[in-house]
């Protein structure tokens, strides 16, 4: 059984004749340890996507389905809780309170889970160890670098030890050897950490340190293949 099957899937705006076809049906599946890029240009359909595979949005259309389940036979509240449990998001705006600190930023999903607080700063403090930010722990996250906050962001994608972790445009904002710094984060998590990963992407150089591409454009799946010359963020950071 895959860890993400879709079936068809659609997502339509609007109706009848100011209708927009954001995703036209598309079918994939997504092992459970798998590193998964999903590439295409503005308005090709792949942040709609997301939206719907991360439970932020509903398709119109088609089947997804999620650890064996209909995402149509989960509640409400269990949305909420695979949402804050299961799921890790990564923006590319980052998303941080800039006037608290890592800490107090990467500890935030805790507060809404059933994690008793004792175990929030062992845990956030874990997580920040673990995307190389212990410096930081306890800087505002608005006086940090911009690779800084993205790791950040990236603490708090993790404190909850998701099983997914989504990825949008990551490294949209940084400058190349930040860009690297944050991908190689994101490779260990998935080779280190088992971590599911999906990241969402226009560039191919920042698509190719996934072990598989979709190709996406006009809200169906141009090409679904292995990457043969996977980049490794960790060589090219390290030249």
């Amino acid at each position: 059984m895959s860890l993400i099957e879709v079936k068809d899937l659609r997502k339509v705006y609007g109706e009848e004749e100011s209708q927009t076809v954001a995703l036209g049906g598309v079918t994939f599946a997504i092992e459970k340890g798998e590193f998964v890029s999903i590439m295409g240009p503005s308005g090709s359909g792949k942040s709609t996507l997301l939206q719907i595979l991360g439970f932020l949005d509903k398709h119109t259309g088609g089947t997804y389905v999620f650890e064996g389940k209909s995402s149509e036979q989960y509640e409400d509240d269990e949305l909420a809780a695979i949402r804050n449990e299961k799921l890790g998001f990564i923006f590319q705006a980052f998303n941080l309170l800039p006037k608290t600190t890592v800490l107090e930023n990467t500890v935030l999903p805790l507060m809404y889970s059933d994690v008793p607080e004792r175990e929030w700063e062992p845990r956030g403090r874990r997580a920040i160890e673990a995307v190389g930010l212990g410096h930081r722990i306890n800087h505002e996250t608005g006086k940090l670098s911009g690779g800084e906050k993205q790791r950040a962001a990236i603490a708090r994608a993790l404190v909850n030890d998701p099983e997914v972790i989504f990825a949008d445009e990551p490294t949209g904002n940084l400058d190349s050897r930040s860009g690297q710094m944050v991908m190689r984060t994101i490779q260990e998590l998935n080779e280190k950490h088992g971590h599911t990963v999906i990241l969402i992407t226009h560039e191919s150089a920042t698509a190719e340190h996934a072990h598989r591409i979709i190709r996406i454009r006009d809200g169906r799946i141009e090409s679904d293949e292995p990457v043969r010359n996977r980049r490794r963020a960790d060589e090219a950071f390290d030249k």
